[in-house]
């Protein structure tokens, strides 16, 4: 059986795959320009660029939608949810600025297509050697952009410690590793319960996303016996039921 297929699947397969490396790049360059307009002076040239990048992703999701079969299927998907949150977050900047950090879920969505998935294992050898690496390396860093986001978002107006991206990702790092240098702390009672919920992240979350960035290489080769998905590289018998195997070289 086939992978199952997401919204951006069904689409891909309609304006090719060439497009998925498009918007992957559209969704890194709007999430630089979240990272780095937090550094810039606030006004209203930055407010009209946040404007301009949701209209361009605002277009890009109507047109990703009529080219579906089922446009309200996959509007109402959590990816689709996450893309529209997304887009009115830059398109009302000037009334709630700092929430486009919400737009660095799709690049997650986009990394978990089957279809852009099986696209760079034929393009980069990294995703043929160790497919899962490059895939827990993106969640690892989309979960820290989020959850610097929320920092950033909901004290930077507020709290002086908090002056722009770098700020946040530095506590966020520290909360998330249970680290707790104490030099920047969010303030107020709801502050105290978003840094408690950022260090449970990181004892959960954050660890098993780290765990599978560096645990060994496994090759991916289903048994035919038993069905084991995950082998070490020299594998010759399946450690599960004991059959041999013949998991193809990689050399290219």
């Amino acid at each position: 059986m086939g992978e199952r297929l997401g919204p951006f699947d069904r689409v891909a397969g309609r304006v090719g795959l060439g497009a998925g490396y498009g918007l992957l790049a559209l969704d890194l360059a709007a999430l630089a320009w979240v990272i780095a307009e937090s550094f810039l002076p606030q006004g209203p040239t930055l407010r009209l660029v946040d404007f301009g990048f949701g209209l361009v992703l605002g277009a890009e999701l109507v047109l990703r939608l009529r080219a579906s079969p089922t446009p309200w299927k996959d509007a109402t998907h959590p990816a689709g949810i996450a893309d529209i949150l997304a887009v009115l977050a830059f398109l009302l900047a000037p009334f709630a600025p700092g929430w486009g950090f919400l737009r660095s879920l799709r690049t997650l969505r986009l990394l978990r297509s089957a279809r852009l998935l099986a696209q760079l294992r034929r393009d980069l050898r990294l995703f043929r050697v160790n497919p899962d690496a490059p895939i827990a390396a993106a969640d690892l860093v989309v979960f820290i952009a989020v959850m610097t986001g929320i920092v950033h978002a909901t004290q930077y107006a507020r709290n002086p410690e908090i002056a722009n991206w770098a700020d946040a990702l530095y506590f966020t790092v520290t909360a998330l590793t249970t680290t707790g240098f104490g030099d920047i702390t969010l303030e107020g009672s709801w502050g105290r319960l978003l840094t408690v919920f950022i260090m449970l992240c990181g004892v959960t979350l954050f660890l098993r996303l780290a765990q599978a960035l560096f645990r060994p290489v496994k090759v991916r080769f289903r048994c035919p016996s038993c069905g084991l998905g995950r082998h070490d590289t020299d594998a010759v018998h399946c450690k599960a039921c004991g059959i041999q195997l013949n998991i193809p070289d990689d050399e290219s």
